[in-house]
């Protein structure tokens, strides 16, 4: 790519990026990770990844380094071309998320002790056990809506 790169999708992909920060993901890698969702298909440099979102280069580093961690993006270095690339890790998101499950009951067990804790308080409690058995229904439903989600996936990809 050259100087000359058209960004598209840039307004989609920073509310993306906005909605999943305000769920708790980091600001600078979500805005990182939805430009690579939206990038041409051979990803983007580190300089692209700065250039499409107006940040330093120290802001796109800390970045790629968190999403590389989680095993969200991977660096592609191909021998044609001085710099490396960035590039979205396909089924990347349901495999992060089927792989929370033993999270989930982690959660809730810890959400039973604080029930426990509070049984003279019933309100609390009560808040304390719905909490819980929610993470716990996640954790079981996870693996089920990932079955689901790669039986519609391959489904999809028949059909086109």
């Amino acid at each position: 790519m050259s100087e000359d790169v058209t960004h598209t999708g840039v307004d989609a992909a920073e509310s993306a990026a906005a909605a999943i920060t305000a769920a708790g993901f980091p600001r600078m890698p979500a805005r990182v990770m939805m430009a690579l969702i939206a990038a041409p298909s051979e990803g983007y440099t580190a300089s692209e990844l700065g250039d499409r979102l107006g940040v330093s280069a120290a802001a796109v580093s800390g970045a790629v380094r968190y999403l590389q961690t989680l095993h969200v993006i991977r660096k592609v270095s191909r021998p044609d071309q001085r710099l490396a690339r960035y590039e979205i890790i396909p089924d990347t998101w349901y495999v992060m998320m089927s792989n929370n499950s033993p999270v989930y009951n982690r959660l809730a067990a810890y959400i039973d002790e604080i029930g426990a804790a509070h049984a003279e308080d019933h309100a609390a409690r009560l808040r304390a056990e719905e909490m819980a058995e929610f993470f716990r229904f996640m954790s079981l439903r996870m693996p089920q809506l990932v079955d689901e989600w790669e039986t519609l996936r391959a489904e999809r990809r028949l059909q086109d």
